[in-house]
């Protein structure tokens, strides 16, 4: 715990002394909806080795490339920004199904693509169906996960990120053979075939009870917190609290069929009214709040994980493999360790807690990223080919970077933007969460090339590791512990009163709750 929040009062977050069994529906449901990013790190990283192909066939330069890897992740904001306001109209599993509708699409224009202006329109349609698959997935886990397994759960997402990333690489290498003009497209079409797949899957599953109850249908989430819930006394208490934080009093919607007809004098049920709870008028915990979100988001991305999921053949290269076949086989161990240490921080989530995971992996991101920027300082000053075992050195920096950066910073960002927002802002303040971390993964991406080119490879590593370092530091002083709290409890931590929403109405000073009810039963 922080000295932050010793001094204001709040006692430790703890999990239970004794976990109960892990519950196997909320599993079932947490990777059905993460399945979806699995399309989402193949579509990122099938990128790293089909830029070799692309740039023989098409003819294209390095500056087309660079712009080409990291567009997706600015196109991705018209997905991420719609995500919350779609996700809150529709529903959050409708909106998984639009995001493999868009995956499916976007991946066959790219893999049909005769030239790199459709090149283009593909990774953009593919960049929408991103934004929404980062931002629905870790919301819906967290609001159908118990409390006891949230943290496991809600880090699915990244997991099945990492697999998708490791896809790619496994495509780049399996494809890499073909001829030029075939090679790079194949990888793409590859990735049309599990959204068909993935869209008949989410159908299967359960709405979030959060947005059933926000649309007032009590007794159709009473039915799914059962499935979700360790017991039924954790199901009712899950309920009460949803119903507390949405503003419904005790008693109405009791029984197991109502229906509960919820009028806001300013709405909030479809997403209405939520912008200026978040942006203009926020109370201070919401502010807070944000804060947190935004930094986590922008240090995730800022110290350059995309720059060697995108580029890391060409820093093989740089590091002396210089074969396609050598650097891609480096770069598919890269995807291998990045998805075996994010389990890691599966395990022990709910275990060793949010902040301990999220300092370790800050803290080795740092030393992987001097190690590396060091061993690529020193190989350009020894002679070709004399540098074999500095690219030991940067070849075990690298995986050493990615291993630390699943350990925590990964999955843990996705994880606690998904837990701090109380429920009627969490959708949009996720969506503003994912729309950072895609405008810092885009930058960084899209600048890569011409920022090695102006300050080095070993220049632009040390660049990162002291945005990693300041990383830490914002980590350590501002953000709280969230380990064993609910949902609806967790704006506790961040200075607020009793961890329900305030409610601001227009034309009043004082913050308050105004929601009026009529229960009606069916």
């Amino acid at each position: 715990m922080s000295k932050q929040e010793a001094s204001d009062g709040i006692p430790a977050a703890e999990a239970p002394a004794k976990r109960p069994p892990l519950n196997k529906y909320a599993l079932a449901c947490a990777i059905l909806a993460s399945m979806n990013s699995i399309l989402l790190g193949y579509d990122v990283s099938v990128m790293s080795g089909a830029q070799l192909f692309m740039k023989q066939d098409l003819k294209i330069s390095d500056t087309q490339i660079e712009v080409l890897a990291g567009i997706i992740n600015i196109y991705s904001l018209v997905g991420s920004l719609a995500a919350g306001r779609t996700s809150d109209w529709i529903g959050r599993r409708y909106t998984m199904v639009l995001a493999a509708a868009i995956f499916f699409a976007g991946a066959l224009i790219m893999g049909l693509a005769p030239s790199y202006a459709v090149l283009m329109v593909g990774r953009f349609v593919a960049g929408v169906g991103v934004g929404y698959a980062l931002m629905i997935a870790p919301v819906y886990t967290a609001e159908v996960s118990p409390t006891s397994a949230r943290g496991l759960l809600t880090s699915f997402p990244e997991v099945f990120i990492n697999t998708g990333v490791l896809l790619g690489y496994v495509s780049n290498y399996a494809f890499h053979g073909l001829p030029v003009h075939l090679s790079w497209r194949v990888m793409f079409l590859v990735g049309a075939v599990p959204p068909v797949f993935l869209a008949l899957g989410v159908l299967a599953m359960p709405e979030s009870p959060r947005w059933l109850v926000m649309q007032g249908r009590i007794g159709d989430a009473r039915r799914v917190l059962a499935k979700t819930s360790d017991s039924p006394a954790e199901a009712e208490a899950r309920l009460a609290d949803i119903k507390s934080a949405i503003g419904i009093p005790e008693g109405v919607g009791d029984n197991d069929d109502d229906v509960v007809i919820v009028t806001r004098k300013n709405k909030g049920t479809h997403g209405e009214g939520v912008w200026r709870d978040l942006l203009l008028r926020p109370t201070p915990p919401v502010r807070r709040i944000l804060i947190a979100c935004l930094g986590l988001q922008f240090f995730q991305q800022a110290s350059g994980i995309d720059s060697v999921v995108l580029y890391s053949p060409r820093v093989f290269q740089k590091a002396g493999l210089q074969s396609d076949n050598n650097s891609l086989g480096a770069t598919m161990a890269v995807g291998a360790c990045k998805t075996l240490f994010i389990l890691v921080a599966t395990f022990f989530l709910d275990r060793v807690g949010r902040r301990p995971l999220l300092l370790t992996s800050a803290g080795g991101m740092v030393v992987s990223l001097v190690t590396l920027a060091s061993a690529l300082h020193a190989i350009d000053r020894v002679p070709e080919g004399h540098a074999t075992p500095l690219a030991g050195v940067s070849i075990a920096a690298v995986l050493a970077f990615v291993a630390s950066f699943s350990i925590g910073m990964g999955p843990i960002a996705w994880v606690y933007s998904s837990e701090i927002f109380p429920l009627r802002l969490r959708a949009q303040g996720c969506a503003m969460g994912t729309a950072m971390n895609r405008i810092m993964s885009g930058t960084i991406t899209m600048s890569f090339i011409s920022l090695y080119k102006a300050i080095t490879l070993a220049g632009s590593f040390y660049l990162y590791s002291g945005i990693a370092a300041a990383g830490w530091v914002f980590m350590f002083f501002f953000l709280p512990e969230t380990r064993g709290r609910s949902l609806e409890d967790t704006e506790q931590l961040f200075g607020g009163g009793d961890g329900q929403e305030d409610v601001r109405e227009d034309g009043h000073d004082a913050q308050k709750k105004s929601t009026e009810l009529t229960g009606s039963q069916q």
